[in-house]
């Protein structure tokens, strides 16, 4: 059996910005035993449930900005570290991940959470995740908001960016957590804040999700994921519900997605879809204000 590794707690002392209190919950993988998910809850209790899901290779550090703001505004935000990272416990082999994995980990959180209403905020493999648990559970949401993200089905061609992302992250000798936000931001991160990227990974031997994850996009229609994906495009392509999007104005991996996404999801007619300016690929680091905004009129308008 692989080892399971956990970040230990002294690592995330002191971080800029992220003072919250962490929330745990375990769950079992037939394969790896026991894993443990970190996820931040702040918030009214009885307040609406916004969903705040991040991608690659970030962790619930990228929502901090947000998670303050909407939760000011009365909703119950609840933002989940994927498995492999953040304070989530990390399998050590990059084998060990795939997309059905990292779907299945967070269907189990996101059934034990017990959450109705919900409205779901996603980025980047937050949608790819994300967009999933919609097609699964389309009555305990809302309303969707769609930033910089898709949900491939393996037909198309990747952009030259991804791949050339893609080639990047398996390549690399040390994978450089906190330098591939800032590659994606447009403006420059704060003091300290590079180093909250890189706190969940004491070593490379903590990153193999993290490497691994650009690998696991269905490019290909015979690649893991990429059938229950199409599967899940018959319930999105049904999806009524308010669903909204607001990418930003300088991200090349995800250009042009959100004109896909409101012509293929009934819920898009009607929205007051935006493009965030000033933002690039992590555009919560950019605009957490615009955001915060876009989502609190968002659920107030459901």
């Amino acid at each position: 059996m692989s080892r399971v590794l956990r970040t230990p707690d002294n690592q995330f002392v002191n971080l800029p910005g992220y003072d919250f209190t962490p929330r745990y919950l375990n769950i079992e993988d037939a394969d790896l035993g026991d894993i443990r998910i970190h996820f931040v809850d702040e918030g009214p209790a009885d307040g609406r449930t916004v969903i705040m899901m991040h991608g690659e290779p970030s962790w619930s550090y990228l929502y901090r900005y947000m998670i303050k703001n909407v939760s000011a505004a009365g909703m119950r935000v609840l933002a989940p570290d994927l498995v492999g990272f953040g304070r989530s416990d990390k399998p050590s082999k990059t084998s060990d991940y795939t997309y059905t994995k990292h779907v299945s980990w967070m269907r189990e959180w996101f059934e034990r959470v017990n959450v109705n209403d919900a409205v779901l905020f996603c980025q980047d493999w937050g949608g790819l995740i994300g967009l999933r648990l919609v097609a699964d559970f389309p009555d305990r949401f809302s309303g969707v908001i769609a930033g910089n993200t898709f949900l491939p089905t393996g037909r198309g061609k990747p952009s030259e960016a991804f791949e050339s992302w893609k080639t990047f992250s398996q390549t690399v000798p040390v994978f450089p957590t906190g330098g591939v936000i800032q590659g994606g931001t447009v403006k420059e991160l704060g003091e300290g804040v590079r180093e909250a990227y890189d706190a969940p990974y004491p070593d490379e031997t903590f990153k193999a999700g993290a490497r691994i994850f650009p690998s696991l996009v269905p490019v290909s229609e015979d690649m893991d994921g990429a059938a229950d994906n199409v599967k899940a495009w018959k319930v999105l392509s049904k999806f009524e519900k308010p669903f909204l999007t607001c990418f930003s104005d300088s991200d090349p991996v995800t250009k042009g997605s959100d004109k896909l996404l409101q012509k293929l999801i009934p819920g898009c007619e009607g929205q007051a879809h935006t493009t965030v300016q000033g933002g690039g690929h992590f555009l919560q680091e950019d605009c957490p204000k615009e955001l915060s905004e876009i989502i609190v009129d968002f659920c107030a308008s459901l």
